[in-house]
């Protein structure tokens, strides 16, 4: 796609929390975490070839059914698929040559610049709950199907804190703009309210095109500069289990020909769309992630793929899924062991199954957040305000949730484990000796206001001195901050001819009936 314009320049100030915070929270400035542990890998060398193995065999004697026919008629030009209808076989050696070309890691350049992520080495990213259809918050005290105004919110939750690296899909979703042009709406308020790298839904071919135009025109981009690397993702979900459908997989080939993100992460529960076991219920979504991967390389051999992990299990007593478990820790690292194998940058989840924002949500989020960790994983979607396996988004759990993950950011800060001289403090050992302490030295005072991490959110005081400030509740504090971010929130800058011309754009697609709604 050509376009002889010349390139929009912007004005003003790169904005952002890089800028501001509100007096009340202190956080440690914009950066991308580096994780240095080494990653947790449950399967032996041996168990890796089996997993390999089953997997390939789901893909050669079992096969995906693609439902999408232009992706069908891609595939059939290949040597490496044997299509049978909608099913689509693919030889190993096949699928291993297409997922080479796939890159080990890459960047996506949002509208600031400074927000330039990048994915694979060593590098771990978090973003917000995506794509909940519900809302719940303090002051309501119930849950009700989202809005713009929430979603709006939940936005400035996302660009605000330093530790939330992209924005995902819809915080949630505004059932109050008619789904023909909700993408429109909510992707002028994501572009207008934030700077960081966004996301558009897969779906088919009006949504997929008009969130590229959009994140173009908001960078004062030409379209060669679009198109020369990532600016933008996408996430697509397989049907589970082993289909890909319709219009997820025509989004995903918009994207792939126009070289932005890819990721694909099957949504795969033990139990009931994938095997009881975990093995088997990561070998299924290996081989329906893969399936996606070799579609993009056979579109656009290089583009940036990422494969990703959604298995967890069932209650079995209910059916109802379950997340933050034992069993969901495993699948994740086993499934951060296999990209690594495959030498694919891996995404996981921050979720969990709470209804509210309690004490089961946060240690089930906790617990997915650390098996990101442990898995060597770089893209972390969800991380903050997902409730309800996904059906709700709240504020007082995004809150909660951007403490802990700024906690865990600390925790990977390498400052803390410095063995220099300084650092190993021997000369304020002896300083001190056996009969002294450690406030009042000069290496102490010389290091205090960042020795260690301060909580914005926690309360360190002891139950007295919690009493006697009001007996405030963890959940209260976080709405209490919520209130406050929203108040004193600021947007980042944006040229005023961009904002126009992205104004005009939605306000013409709209007279244009914007995106079908039958799929």
């Amino acid at each position: 796609m050509t376009d002889t314009s010349t390139r929009r320049r912007r004005s003003g100030g790169r904005a952002g929390n890089t800028r501001r915070t509100a007096p009340s929270i202190e956080q440690s400035p914009w950066s991308l975490p580096v994780n240095m542990d080494r990653p947790t890998e449950p399967l032996t060398p041996e168990a890796v070839e089996r997993m390999h193995n089953a997997t390939m065999r789901i893909l050669e004697e079992i096969g995906i059914e693609f439902l999408n026919h232009e992706a069908l008629d891609i595939l059939r030009k290949t040597t490496g698929c044997t299509i049978d209808g909608e099913n689509v076989r693919m030889d190993r050696d096949f699928v291993m040559e297409m997922v080479g070309k796939a890159p080990s890691s890459f960047t996506i350049t949002p509208r600031n610049p400074d927000r330039t992520l990048e994915f694979g080495g060593n590098k771990i990213l978090f973003g917000n709950v995506s794509s909940p259809p519900n809302y719940w918050d303090l002051e309501l005290g119930r849950k009700v199907p989202g809005n713009r105004e929430q979603c709006a919110n939940l936005l400035k939750l996302s660009q605000y804190f330093n530790c939330i690296h992209f924005v995902g899909g819809y915080p949630v979703e505004p059932v109050d703009i008619h789904a023909s042009v909700r993408h429109l709406d909510v992707l002028f308020d994501k572009l207008i309210l934030t700077d960081k790298a966004v996301h558009a839904y897969a779906l088919g071919k009006e949504r997929i095109e008009d969130v590229m135009e959009m994140v173009r025109i908001a960078g004062g981009l030409t379209h060669e500069e679009f198109d020369a690397k990532p600016r933008m993702y996408t996430n697509i979900n397989s049907t589970s289990p082993l289909k890909h459908d319709i219009p997820m997989l025509d989004g995903w080939m918009r994207l792939a020909r126009r070289g932005q993100g890819l990721v694909v992460t099957p949504f795969t529960l033990a139990g009931a769309m994938a095997p009881v076991t975990m093995a088997g219920a990561v070998a299924q979504s290996l081989a329906e992630g893969l399936a996606a991967v070799v579609l993009a390389q056979v579109i656009n051999p290089g583009v940036a793929c990422m494969i990703g992990t959604f298995t967890s299990n069932v209650d079995m007593k209910t059916g109802a899924p379950a997340f933050g478990t034992p069993e969901y820790m495993r699948a994740t690292q086993m499934t951060g062991q296999m990209a690594r194998y495959y030498g694919l940058p891996m995404r996981a989840s921050g979720v969990c199954a709470a209804n509210v924002p309690d004490g089961q949500a946060m240690w089930e989020t906790e617990h997915s957040l650390w098996s990101a960790i442990q898995a060597g994983a770089h893209m972390v979607y969800h991380a903050a305000g997902w409730l309800e396996g996904g059906l709700i988004a709240s504020p007082e759990k995004f809150i909660m949730d951007c403490e802990v993950i700024a906690q865990l950011q600390r925790y990977m800060d390498p400052t803390i484990w410095d063995t220099s001289d300084d650092a190993l403090a021997v000369d304020a050992i002896r300083e001190v000796g056996p009969n002294g302490h450690f406030f009042g030295i000069q290496h102490t005072q010389d290091r205090y206001e960042t020795a260690f991490y301060q909580p914005f959110l926690s309360d360190w005081k002891n139950y007295e001195a919690w009493e006697a400030a009001g007996s405030v509740w963890t959940v209260e504090r976080a709405h209490m901050k919520f209130k406050q971010i929203i108040d004193e929130f600021e947007a980042p800058p944006m040229d005023a001819a961009i904002k126009d011309e992205l104004s005009d754009f939605v306000a013409r697609r709209k007279a244009e009936g914007g995106a079908p709604t039958d799929f």
